[in-house]
């Protein structure tokens, strides 16, 4: 057996140097990898995280905005200042409430959670939280313990926040740290002259840059009339367990704001609107509306041209309906859509064809969009302020309720007949079957704008027919140049004189001697009486009211001047028992109900601070009504519009009837209606508010060729009534840093 020699191989070796270099290498290299990677995770975690936040937040200040309106209102009513109902109305409870209403406690909901159908799911977001210390998240903006917002009241917050508003009520000024307070007793310093005492000399309207949001009451940047109330608060979420998720946020600084925007459009309604055509099916002609057009929901029929439109729950537009003469449709075999994608953009972006010197320095129509709902602006709300029939009549609702955390009542607030500083009441009648008005209760308030304690009672039997006892035989009185009737007399034998100015003696040297061997008794001819429409289409007891007499007879009972006493409601009390109680009027108005009759109101210059009348009867309007121009007040000049093309001052009036014929002795033959048109129709109503139809005496409607309308915008304090519907804007904005 052979063998072969074994072979000899070289020896080798290990550089241990090199392989524990090369793993050395790599560890640091894998190291550093995770590291990035790990700083990667937490990066993006963080980010996550602030997202997480941020959307959280948002979904918090819409439901603040939703939550804070509710909670203001029930401030103002009965019983609001009383232990276990006034805390749910606090700045922490609309805080808390918001938290949950938002789901910020999770970042996923239970909902979702569930339809997952996932066993013993567990989430893994450490921003997840029971959010028990709402105090962590919100805080004032100016440090407060305690508090939860910084008011702006009585105090600056300094630049960038609104200018603050003014309250001497010491209740008011404390109550509004704690409670989102509405008061007439706030005020702001910089407005023009007041309206009227009761607001202690100030005016509750200023002129206010319209916010920069979509919903168009008016054009952003433009002036309107409002008064804002306002609180400021920071926000963060993230605050609250940032000692956990390690994660630090700076706060946001946010203003809360309630405008109470007094009815200053064109045209308003709360209702569904019907614009373009009458209930006849006659379309509008001689229309002209200079301003903007409010509905709860509006329908525009034919062909019509508008400046802007704004709704809260939808708008529908025929093909042939223009904004400033720009369609808004390229279509014009469909209805026009102004809510679909496109249409804003390509509104925008359109040539004013019509008009290319207007618009010579831009090419375009510009960033405002006429059409616009309350929903397409993101934390913001729009609430019109409606009772409906309910304005009209004081006798529904108490004008006192007891203990609310408000110094201004929801009622006195909303109601338009608890506002007057005149009230006419028909308080007696003849008889069950016999309506004729046998009693009637007058009040007003004093020079110091408190209402007198005693009403004026007056009993038309036992006077001349519209005249009220004053003066004792041989008494003078000087009227100075007002025009009156009086009279002379007693026991139905009487003297009269009309029409006479200056100083009268009521004795027989003035006015002979009606009854002789029994002393007299002078009267002065009052603003009411009873009275009677002939036929509508029967004889109808009504109430005559004459505007013109209201500054002598003021005057003669001592009272407020026409500055104070600048508003009426009529009304029936129905709340008594027994044949001699009338009746509550019908809701809509019968032909069995008493009407009201208006006379001598052409010329209402005497009312310098304006005129407002508010009665749940039926307003029949005998004459012109409020056509006599007047001095503007103290720096203010009337804009020179279409409808206005002199640029005259007639005083600020307002006619709040639940319906209105125009016409006593005969039927109108003609309408021109100027100044703005209001609905205060409710949402329930089911048929469409025609803002612009008219009736004659007899009830007819006045055909659309005897109607002429030239409707314009409020754009000024002082041209606001005495009497005038309501609305809130709710948003809240953020103040950057």
């Amino acid at each position: 057996m052979r063998t072969s020699p074994s072979r000899r191989r070289h020896s080798g070796y290990v550089s241990f140097l090199l392989v524990i270099s090369t793993g050395a290498i790599l560890t640091i290299l894998t190291i550093y990898a995770y590291r990035r990677a790990m700083n990667s995770h937490s990066i993006q975690s963080q980010v996550q995280l602030r997202v997480d936040y941020s959307e959280k937040e948002e979904a918090i200040l819409r439901s603040i905005v939703a939550v804070t309106p509710n909670r203001s209102i029930r401030a103002m009513k009965s019983l609001s200042n009383v232990a276990g109902t006034r805390e749910p109305l606090s700045w922490q409870n609309i805080f808390t409430e918001s938290l949950a209403l938002a789901n910020a406690r999770t970042s996923i909901s239970t909902d979702l959670i569930n339809s997952l159908n996932i066993a013993n799911l567990k989430t893994g977001n450490s921003g997840d939280s029971a959010l028990a210390a709402p105090g962590r998240i919100f805080t004032p903006i100016v440090a407060d313990p305690g508090y939860f917002v910084s008011a702006g009241i009585n105090r600056s917050l300094g630049a960038g926040y609104p200018s603050p508003l003014t309250a001497d009520d010491a209740t008011t000024a404390a109550n509004d740290r704690v409670y989102p307070v509405i008061s007439d007793y706030k005020y702001d310093p910089l407005a023009p002259a007041s309206r009227g005492p009761q607001f202690g000399g100030r005016s509750k309207f200023n002129l206010l840059r319209y916010p920069q949001i979509n919903f168009g009451y008016a054009k952003p940047g433009e002036n309107f009339v409002a008064k804002r109330n306002w609180w400021a608060f920071s926000l963060d979420v993230a605050d609250h367990d940032d000692d956990r998720t390690l994660l630090a946020r700076s706060k946001r600084n946010f203003v809360l704001s309630i405008y109470e925007i007094p009815s200053q459009l064109s045209i308003s309604a709360s209702s569904f609107m019907s614009l373009g055509q009458y209930a006849s099916g006659e379309a509008w002609e001689k229309v002209n509306i200079d301003g903007g057009i409010f509905a709860g929901k509006a329908e525009v029929t034919g062909t019509t041209d508008l400046n802007t439109l704004s709704s809260r729950r939808g708008v529908t537009l025929s093909n042939t309906t223009t904004f400033g003469n720009q369609s808004l449709t390229d279509n014009q075999a469909d209805t026009a859509t102004p809510f679909k994608p496109g249409v804003r953009e390509s509104y925008q972006n359109k040539k004013d064809e019509a008009n290319p010197v207007k618009l010579a320095n831009q090419s375009t129509t510009g960033a405002f969009f006429p059409v616009s709902l309350a929903s397409e602006s993101g934390r913001v709300a729009f609430y019109p302020i409606s009772r409906g029939q309910e304005f009209f009549d004081r006798f529904l609702h108490p004008a006192t309720e007891p203990n609310a955390l408000s110094t201004t009542t929801w009622n006195n607030y909303t109601i338009g007949a608890l506002q007057c500083a005149m009230r006419i009441d028909i308080t007696k009648v003849v008889s069950a079957t016999d309506p004729t008005p046998t009693e009637f209760k007058f009040s007003c308030l004093n020079a110091s704008g408190v209402r007198n304690t005693v009403d004026t009672t007056v009993t038309p039997a036992n006077y001349p027919p519209g005249y009220y006892p004053f003066w004792v035989e041989g008494n003078s009185y000087n009227f100075g140049t007002e025009v009156v009737d009086v009279a002379y007399g007693k026991n139905g034998s009487y003297a009269y004189k009309t029409n006479v100015t200056g100083t009268v003696t009521f004795n027989n040297a003035t006015f002979g001697d009606p009854l002789v061997g029994t002393e007299k008794i002078g009267y002065l001819k009052m603003p009411f009486e009873r009275a009677v429409i002939p036929t509508v289409p029967v004889a109808k007891s009504c109430v005559a009211f004459y505007p013109k007499r209201v500054k002598a007879f003021l005057r003669a009972l001592g009272a407020g001047d026409t500055s104070i006493n600048n508003s009426v409601v009529v009304n029936v009390n129905h709340t008594g028992l027994g044949a001699t109680i009338p009746k509550k009027p019908g809701t809509p108005c019968t032909d069995a109900d008493y009407g009201l009759i208006m006379k001598e109101c052409a010329d209402l210059t005497m009312f310098t601070k304006g005129f407002s009348l508010v009665s749940n009867l039926r307003l029949y309007i005998g004459d012109d009504f409020n056509i006599v121009a007047a001095t503007p007040p103290a720096g203010y000049t009337p804009a020179v519009t279409a409808s206005n093309p002199t640029g005259r001052f007639l005083p600020p009036c307002s006619l709040f009837v639940p319906e209105k014929r125009y016409g006593v002795d005969v039927d109108a033959y003609k309408v021109n209606l100027s100044g703005q048109v209001g609905s205060l129709a409710t949402d329930t109503v089911a048929n469409a508010v025609r803002p612009l139809d008219s009736k004659n005496l007899s009830g007819n409607a006045i055909t659309a060729d005897r109607i002429t309308v030239n409707l314009s915008q409020i754009r000024h304090p002082a041209e606001i009534p005495p009497i005038t519907m309501m609305n809130w804007l709710v948003m809240i904005e953020e103040l950057r840093r």
